[in-house]
Order: structure tokens, then C-alpha cells, then sequence
């Protein structure tokens, strides 16, 4: 797989998880793991974007 595919997915991947731990962050009342949850959303984002330039670049 292509490195900007991968991380693309990967991105894919960290976001859906991320959520996944806010929501779960949000039902049982823990800030820590709702936090988490977010930053890891975030970083998926921009891991997912770095994928798309690097698809776009050519590596």
C-alpha cells in the first residue's frame, strides 16, 4: 500500500476511534477520556489530510 494511502486510512481510522472514546467519555462522565477522544479525532484528521497531499505529490 501506498504511503499516502496508508496513512490516509490510518487517518480513517484514529478518527472513527477517537469519536468513539468522546462518546464513550461523554456517557460515563470522564473528561480525561472525552479529551482523548477528541485529540485523537484530531490527529486522524491531519494524518487523513497529510495521506491526501501525499496522494496528490506522488509519494
Amino acid at each position: 500500500m501506498k504511503s499516502g494511502t496508508r496513512d490516509k486510512t490510518e487517518g480513517t481510522f484514529h478518527q472513527v476511534k477517537g469519536k468513539i472514546k468522546e462518546i464513550a467519555g461523554k456517557v460515563s462522565m470522564n473528561d480525561d477520556l472525552e479529551a482523548e477522544g477528541k485529540e485523537e479525532n484530531k490527529s486522524g484528521k491531519v494524518q487523513e489530510k497529510i495521506g491526501e497531499i501525499k496522494k496528490v505529490v506522488g509519494k
